[in-house]
C-alpha cells in the first residue's frame, strides 16, 4: 500500500530527537509498505537554528510549516494546520494518490486530517497518545473537532486501554478502537550490570542514582520530583538526581534546586540521542516519571527492559504496564507520597531479571503486525464502500 503519515511527533532538523517512538514504528511500517511522513513544524521553531539531521530508514520524509495565531484561537488550530499543509504540500499529496492516511496526534493533527481525508476520498486512521485526548478534549471548542475526527476514522489506535476508553467516551465506535502498546528495541534496551554503564557515562559506581528522562515541563512532573528529592537525600545522602532532556522548566529546576540546598546533587544532562539512552537506564537505580497525564510513555517500557524499576504516577496507561514487582505508583501532584515511594524504591531489593523479562513482552514486531492489519482493513472497507456506491 501507499501510506501517508501526518503528525507533529517525528524528528525534524529543528528537533532531531522528537517522537522517537513514532520514528521506530514508522520505520518498521516502511519495510512493509511505501510510506511517506510529512511532519508539522511550528512556525516559531522553524525560525530557529537547525539542530541536526533527520535519519529515518525505509521512509520518505518531508515537513511543512504550521502557521497559526499564537496564544489565541486554539480552537482554530486544526483549520490553520490544514490550510498550512494544503498550501505547502497540497499538490504533492494530490499527485501521490495514497491508499490511506495515518495521523498521529488527535488535535490539531487528527481534526485536520479528517477534513483532508474526506476531500481526497480516502480512509484515515487516527493514533492517539495521551494529552491529545486527556487534555485537549476537555476544551469545549476543541472537543467536537476531536469527536468528529474519531468518529470519521476507519480506525483509532490507542497506546493504552485507558486511552481507548477515553476515545469511546468521546464518540469513537468501540469496534473501531484498537489498543496497541508501543514496542521496545531490545538491541538498545536490555539488562547489563550497572558498573559498565556508569563507567561509560563517567558516573560514580556507588552513589544511588535517580533518573528522569523526558521533556522538562511541569506536566511531566519534573518539578514535583525535585520537591520530593530532599526527603530521599535525607535517607540516602549520597543520592544524585539526573535529568535527561530539555524543556522550558530547566531554569526553574536549577533555581529551585539551589533554594532547596541540593543543587550539588542535581545534574542536567541535556538531550540524549535515543540510541544512547540504554546506558542511562542501566546506570540508574530508579527511573522516576511523575507525570500529571500520560498514555504509555516509552521511557517506562525502555527502563524496565533494562531491568530498572520505576516510580511513576498512577495516570493513563502506566498502571497497565507497570506491575507491582517492577515499580511503585503514586497519585499525581502528591509530593509527600512521591518522596515516600522514592525512599521505599531505593531500599527495596528488586528482581531486575524479572522486570526485564516483563518488558520483553512489548515487541515492535507485534505492534507493527497489528497496525498493518488495521490499515489494510481500512483500505479494504473503503474499497467495498466505493464499489457498493458505484
Amino acid at each position: 500500500m501507499k501510506v501517508l503519515i501526518l503528525t507533529n511527533l517525528f524528528p525534524t532538523p529543528w528537533d532531531p530527537l522528537r517522537g522517537a517512538f513514532n520514528r521506530q514504528q514508522f520505520e518498521r511500517l516502511g519495510q512493509l509498505h511505501e510510506v511517506d511522513v510529512i511532519t508539522a513544524v511550528d512556525f516559531r521553531e522553524r525560525l530557529g537554528e537547525r539542530r541536526g539531521d533527520v535519519h529515518a530508514d525505509h521512509l520518505r520524509t518531508d515537513y511543512f510549516v504550521f502557521a497559526f495565531p499564537p496564544r489565541i484561537g486554539r480552537s482554530l488550530h486544526a483549520l490553520c494546520w490544514l490550510l498550512s499543509l494544503w498550501w505547502q504540500r497540497g499538490r504533492q499529496i494530490r499527485k501521490a494518490r495514497y491508499d490511506c492516511l495515518l495521523v498521529s496526534w488527535a488535535y490539531p493533527d487528527g481534526a485536520a486530517v479528517g477534513w483532508l481525508a474526506r476531500r481526497l476520498g480516502i480512509p484515515y486512521v487516527v493514533k492517539v497518545h495521551g494529552s491529545d485526548l486527556n487534555v485537549q478534549a476537555n476544551h469545549v471548542l476543541r472537543r467536537p473537532q476531536i469527536r468528529s475526527a474519531l468518529t470519521g476514522a476507519a480506525g483509532v489506535v490507542a497506546v493504552s486501554r485507558a486511552l481507548a476508553t477515553k476515545a469511546v467516551a468521546l464518540g469513537a465506535h468501540a469496534s473501531n478502537v484498537h489498543v496497541i502498546y508501543n514496542g521496545v528495541d531490545a538491541s538498545i534496551f536490555s539488562p547489563e550490570s550497572r558498573a559498565p554503564s556508569r563507567a561509560r557515562l563517567g558516573l560514580s559506581t556507588y552513589s544511588p542514582l535517580l533518573l528522569f528522562v523526558g521533556n522538562l515541563k511541569a506536566s511531566k512532573g519534573c518539578l514535583d520530583l525535585l520537591e520530593a528529592f530532599p526527603a530521599l537525600l535525607a535517607a540516602r545522602p549520597l543520592a544524585r538526581l539526573i535529568y535527561v532532556g530539555t524543556g522550558p522548566a530547566r531554569t526553574a529546576l536549577l533555581e529551585r534546586a539551589k533554594a532547596l540546598g541540593c543543587l550539588d546533587r542535581v545534574e542536567m544532562a541535556g538531550a540524549v540521542a535515543h540510541a544512547e539512552l540504554g546506558d542511562w537506564f542501566r546506570a540508574a537505580d530508579v527511573l522516576c516519571l511523575p507525570s500529571h497525564n500520560e498514555g504509555v510513555p516509552n521511557v517506562v517500557l525502555e527502563a524496565m527492559a533494562c531491568g530498572t524499576p520505576v516510580v511513576a504516577t498512577r495516570v493513563g496507561g502506566i498502571p497497565e504496564v507497570v506491575p507491582v514487582y517492577a515499580g511503585i505508583l503514586v497519585p499525581p501532584h502528591q509530593r509527600q507520597a512521591l518522596s515516600a515511594a522514592l525512599i521505599e524504591a531505593s531500599a527495596r531489593r528488586w528482581n531486575h531479571k524479572r522486570i526485564a523479562a516483563h518488558a520483553r513482552g512489548f515487541r515492535w514486531e507485534d505492534n507493527i503486525r497489528q497496525l498493518d492489519a488495521i490499515l489494510r482493513a481500512a483500505v479494504a472497507e473503503s474499497a467495498v464502500t466505493a464499489g457498493a456506491s458505484a
